[in-house]
């Protein structure tokens, strides 16, 4: 992930945006998305605005460095090869001499595949996740996709609003933990089984233990989704990171179609998590990722 804010350079602003998607061109060798941030969604009238696009603001517990958070525009590049993609990453940025880069974050997925429908990887806690994702299209598209009627802007229809968390883990804290006191702080096994047993494909009754017997309370996931049969609308797509010198974590990225209903209800039932203490954001910021095709920078006048 690269992070651009506009350069110094003056220039009428759908000129410039203009400008990156042709840049986007020398990253042809991976997939590639754009999302906009709050100073390119104010670029025009504000009947055209993405309606839900503020500045991420900092959640309990968060430390956000400001030279690592929001953007103008956040550039996403993904592929097979992590050769490819920096190689990508590196003829951009000459190709868009009106931006300069705020921040860049290299990710990855360790043991990255597909399982029932859903992009599965480890985290660096060890943790297999991604299980809480759709398996289908359709439903992919219910919980991300802005719908007619949602009183977004009619361009805005078929995009979608990422939230982008740079979360440090304290993986040497963490390590000292026994593998039970983790599947007890997570909510899960490690494979993803259940702890009140039920299998990975089917969704546990947290109803029938009330007190947290089986799967505590202050649990991850039973935070993060009281009733595991009505899923939180949003779709997650994280990477893992490592700087080196012991800073390691999670890219956390997910994709809403309504960010209070969808992120931000999420982290507020984690404030108090049993993990809290073994994490801490750092950067990150809110964008919205236009629909396919450049319509949307005439639409931002």
């Amino acid at each position: 992930m690269v992070a651009l804010d506009r350069g110094a350079r003056g220039g009428e602003s759908r000129a410039i945006l203009r400008e990156l998607v042709s840049g986007l061109r020398a990253v042809e060798r991976a997939g590639v998305t754009v999302g906009v941030g709050l100073a390119v969604g104010a670029f025009g009238a504000a009947a055209n605005r993405p309606r839900q696009l503020v500045e991420m603001p900092a959640f309990a517990g968060d430390l956000l460095d400001p030279a690592r958070s929001h953007g103008d525009v956040l550039v996403q590049v993904a592929g097979d090869r992590a050769a490819d993609v920096r190689a990508a990453v590196e003829g951009l940025l000459p190709a868009v001499p009106g931006w300069r880069e705020r921040w860049r974050i290299e990710g990855f997925r360790a043991e990255n595949r597909e399982e029932g429908g859903r992009g599965l990887a480890r985290n660096p806690f060890h943790f297999t996740e991604g299980f809480g994702n759709p398996a289908g299209d359709g439903e992919t598209a219910d919980r991300a996709l802005v719908r007619a009627g949602q009183g977004e802007p009619e361009w805005a229809v078929g995009g979608s609003y990422q939230v982008v968390r740079i979360i440090r883990f304290a993986t040497e804290l963490w390590d000292k933990d026994s593998v039970s006191e983790q599947e007890r702080i997570i909510g899960r096994r490690r494979d993803g089984r259940w702890l009140d047993g039920a299998p990975v494909g089917e969704e546990p009754n947290f109803a029938a233990d009330p007190k947290g017997r089986l799967t505590p309370l202050d649990s991850h996931v039973r935070l993060a989704a009281p009733d595991r049969r009505d899923p939180p609308p949003l779709v997650r797509r994280s990477y893992s990171y490592d700087r080196g010198d012991g800073d390691t974590g999670l890219v956390f990225s997910c994709f809403q179609r309504d960010l209070a209903k969808g992120f931000e209800a999420v982290q507020k039932r984690l404030e108090g998590e049993a993990m809290a203490k073994y994490l801490l954001t750092t950067g990150g910021g809110y964008y919205f990722v236009p629909p396919p095709g450049d319509h949307w920078i005439d639409a931002l006048r």
